[in-house]
């Protein structure tokens, strides 16, 4: 069920442009833990409040940003902003998702030396640190779930063989990419070539 009733083409430029703005502005900002926290919750965001992408196209645009070069949560926010409202609407995300660290960052620098060693503070992240674990595992149940739900063979096969090949194995999470986006062309291939002989 989403909160917001307008679909992207339903709004005026302006609106829309400041919904993905203040959206991924607002997300960026109160996100602790890297691009594993904020994705899941642009998930939440996108798919499920505003109701503006689909569960499957979100976890191809995750899957697309997490082969892509950079850091994860950028390359999401400029998949998700061009898939709703093109170049411009990439631009908007952009500057959203990285206008708040870097103005953190700049602040931070300045009171670093005098917090650095502060156990309150360490106390602090400590405590965040657990909030992150909780907010990966949250998507890491959403997304197999998803991948569950195709009531195919080979998406869960993959993600099984994908878990130990970087949990037990230890591959280089590169080889690991490659070798599942070569399986899904090729399983891809095999069925429209069986689609087309029927």
């Amino acid at each position: 069920m989403t909160t917001e009733p307008n679909k992207p083409n339903q709004l005026s430029r302006g609106r829309l442009f400041w919904t993905l703005f203040s959206s991924t502005f607002t997300l960026s900002a109160f996100t602790i833990g890297g691009g594993y926290v904020i994705v899941p919750l642009m998930r939440k965001t996108f798919v499920d409040k505003l109701g503006w992408i689909e569960e499957k196209e979100m976890l191809d645009l995750i899957a697309i940003a997490q082969s892509a070069p950079g850091p994860i949560a950028v390359n999401t926010s400029i998949l998700i902003g061009y898939k709703i409202a093109s170049v411009t609407g990439a631009l908007v995300t952009l500057l959203g998702t990285i206008l708040p660290p870097l103005i953190m960052l700049t602040l931070l620098s300045y009171v670093y030396g005098a917090i650095k060693d502060s156990a309150m503070v360490k106390t602090l992240f400590y405590g965040m640190s657990i909030g992150v674990a909780i907010v990966i595992l949250d998507a890491v149940v959403t997304m197999a779930r998803t991948v569950l739900a195709t009531k195919k063979i080979l998406p869960p096969i993959i993600m099984i063989l994908a878990f130990i090949a970087t949990s037990v194995l230890h591959l280089n999470i590169v080889i690991i990419i490659v070798s599942c986006a070569a399986i899904g062309v090729i399983s891809t291939l095999v069925l429209s070539k069986e689609e087309a002989a029927s």
